[in-house]
């Protein structure tokens, strides 16, 4: 029942979120400034991660193809699509729930516990909405960009791991990642990406926005906004998989 509780109560804020904003002009200010702090604290980490990430997969996958029926240009191949299908869009966003998620969730509870929220209350702003529908927003801009990112240097860290190892040559990796290439498969990774972020930026800004108490409760829900996120988004990728590509 307490489950069900907060469900209820997660489509309730949704639905005092997405009104009519009051003043347009400082929503579009304050999109752009998430835009700019979501992006700037995620792509260093986002970058290190995924150079890593392709060169162990590249390497995973030239170790294990040792059959000389199987081409080479298969570790290419299967690079590319190991880290276009499910490494890049769902790791990297389960990663970012545990960087953004937090962030927003800490960020609205301690503005929560501090009475900051009761204040804009009180003047008569819809809080939700000002604080909360331009972090879903950026966040939902800002996730496919940095997915992106990670899909190309992915590729790029199994190329050259590679080359720097001699597991494989460049020729052939290449040619694997250029071979059967289909841009559903990006298509469906940038909607996947797209999903996630609005998952990870409202379970995060709902465990914020209804903290009781004070710093400790607010680490509290900034724990179970990244607990809760990555639940979902699992849970999500199964369904969104199961409509994409049956």
């Amino acid at each position: 029942m307490n489950f069900l509780y907060h469900i209820g109560k997660y489509f309730m804020m949704l639905r005092s979120v997405f009104q009519r904003p009051q003043n347009r002009k400082i929503y579009t200010r304050q999109i752009y400034t998430e835009f700019y702090n979501i992006g700037k604290e995620s792509v260093l980490i986002v970058a290190i991660i995924s150079l890593f990430m392709g060169a162990v997969v590249s390497l995973q996958m030239a170790f294990n193809i040792d059959f000389p029926f199987i081409p080479r240009y298969t570790i290419g191949f299967a690079t590319r699509q190991s880290v276009v299908l499910e490494f890049s869009p769902t790791l990297i966003s389960i990663l970012l729930a545990g960087t953004v998620g937090s962030s927003i969730a800490s960020g609205i509870g301690t503005m929560r516990v501090t009475e900051q929220i009761d204040a804009l209350e009180i003047m008569g702003v819809n809080s939700s909405t000002y604080l909360i529908l331009p972090k879903i927003v950026a966040f939902m801009l800002v996730n496919p960009l940095l997915i992106m990112m990670s899909m190309i240097l992915a590729v790029f860290g199994g190329w050259l791991i590679g080359v720097l190892t001699g597991a494989f040559t460049s020729g052939d990796y290449i040619y694997g990642v250029r071979s059967f290439f289909k841009m559903y498969d990006v298509y469906y990774a940038l909607v996947k990406t797209v999903v996630f972020a609005f998952i990870i930026s409202s379970i995060s800004a709902y465990f914020g926005y209804n903290v009781r108490g004070g710093s400790l409760e607010v680490a509290k829900a900034s724990t179970n906004a990244v607990i809760y996120s990555s639940i979902t988004i699992i849970i999500s990728n199964l369904v969104l998989t199961q409509l994409f590509l049956s």
